[in-house]
């Protein structure tokens, strides 16, 4: 089955989410009750159909609420207030920048870049001593650090499922609402090798945030990430790469690895901000041109690419075959720098770089995930289980491809909305911002 390559028109577009709705409310149960019964399903209609998961639903109430700025811890969650406390007078003295939606709007910014704001200038090595250099490309020469942005997409099994016919693994960077959607999604992720990385929790421009907000969004995602797959991650990524000092040293209290790009294909505003289909290919036609070139002959590469929609993900699909023309090697960013540990549980290993090109994709062992079964909206859970844009060419200060908007799929929302109202909900947003 092949991902639909084209963008629909906003006219079309309109007519699909009604369509997707009028078929959840026709057909509003989903039934699976764990992640390889997920797996198998092939049609992205069926997938994209809401469905319990009993440890999301039980923990709902110790999250935010889904797709809402984390603003602040929960009153409730003594480990968060906890952490928080043990750093947040250490916190660097930077003020917060513009407004969630767009960090540069209203902000009088010094030219002299005195916070690395990436937004600004792509910097990459903090001004404040102590914090790490965010990763931007990867060490292994000739080697890609292949990785997308904002999953897990409800409908995302063929894209998977060419992953694993290719022995592919990738670096997948969820969102923490996302992974609360979808959760048996999120652990194909772990089950089929990948690495994950945290994308904060609603994906919101990050230096606009309060100290407590950033906090709240990075910390609120990787308990997501735990609870569903049972792992912790040590990596992010800045939503729109919008990180400074102050959302570096918050994040490294975290353990958290900020990694960014310096190429981008802009495949996240595809239909929106005029990039087109044909600009997102030109993208990655310019960047396989510098990879034969030679510019990666000593230093690997990152590119910014997206499980975000048909349309990102069919063409990564289609491009992975000519990636792999002129890089030696298509490898996870944890394995390109032999992190063989990339989460804060040890059970869990990646295979080093020799080890992966040798053949030996994936190496994980267990992990703490809840066994208990998934239900379809008409069962009432019975088990606690939870387990607590620059171009492709050189890159441009302050741009991203990153998409400006992200609708809550097909509608798996947990607790506060369930069933085929939140496909509905998901249609009537999307029409809203077209």
């Amino acid at each position: 089955m092949r991902v639909t390559a084209s963008s629909p028109s906003p006219a079309i577009a309109v007519v699909s989410l009604l369509g997707l709705a009028a078929s959840v409310l026709a057909h509003p149960q989903a039934t699976r009750t764990s992640e390889a019964e997920e797996a198998a399903i092939s049609n992205p209609t069926t997938e994209c159909q809401s469905y319990d998961y009993p440890p999301v639903t039980q923990a709902m109430s110790s999250f935010p609420k889904i797709w809402e700025y984390a603003a602040t811890i929960l009153p409730g969650d003594a480990a968060g207030h906890a952490k928080y406390a043990s750093f947040n007078t250490s916190i660097p003295k930077i003020a917060p920048k513009g407004i969630l939606t767009d960090s540069t709007k209203g902000t009088n910014y010094p030219a002299t870049d005195p916070d690395c704001w990436w937004t600004y200038s792509n910097c990459l090595t903090p001004k404040l001593s102590g914090l790490v250099p965010d990763v931007a490309d990867v060490p292994e020469p000739r080697t890609l650090g292949y990785g997308f942005d904002d999953g897990p997409y409800c409908g995302h099994n063929v894209w998977y499922d060419y992953l694993s016919s290719q022995n592919q693994k990738a670096t997948m960077f969820y969102i923490g609402s996302n992974v609360m959607d979808y959760p048996l999604e999120a652990q194909r992720a772990i089950t089929d090798g990948h690495e994950i990385c945290a994308h904060t929790w609603s994906h919101n421009y990050m230096t606009a945030t309060s100290n407590e907000g950033a906090f709240a969004e990075l910390w609120y995602s990787i308990q997501a990430i735990k609870l569903v797959t049972g792992v912790t991650p040590t990596c992010w990524r800045p939503p729109y790469g919008d990180v400074d000092d102050r959302i570096r040293y918050i994040a490294g209290q975290l353990g958290l690895q900020t990694t960014v790009w310096k190429y981008d294909t802009e495949d996240g505003t595809e239909g929106s901000d005029g990039v087109t289909a044909a600009d997102v290919t030109k993208n990655y036609d310019d960047f396989i041109t510098k990879a034969s070139q030679g510019a990666f002959n000593t230093v690997g590469a990152i590119l910014l690419t997206h499980e975000l929609t048909n349309f990102t993900m069919q063409t990564a699909m289609d491009y992975h075959p000519k990636l792999m023309q002129v890089f030696d090697h298509i490898v996870p960013i944890a394995v390109a720098q032999n992190k063989t540990t990339p989460y804060l549980e040890t059970n869990y290993t990646m295979p080093t770089f020799a080890e992966y090109i040798a053949g030996t994709t994936q190496t994980n062992g267990t992990t703490a995930v809840s066994s208990a079964p998934a239900q379809s909206n008409s069962g009432s859970p019975t088990s606690s289980g939870s387990d607590p844009a620059t171009s492709s060419g050189s890159p441009s200060p302050g741009s991203s491809g990153e998409q400006n908007q992200h609708v809550n799929g097909a509608g798996h929302v947990k607790g506060s909305v369930s069933g085929p109202l939140s496909a509905v909900g998901a249609a009537v947003l999307a029409l809203l911002w077209l």
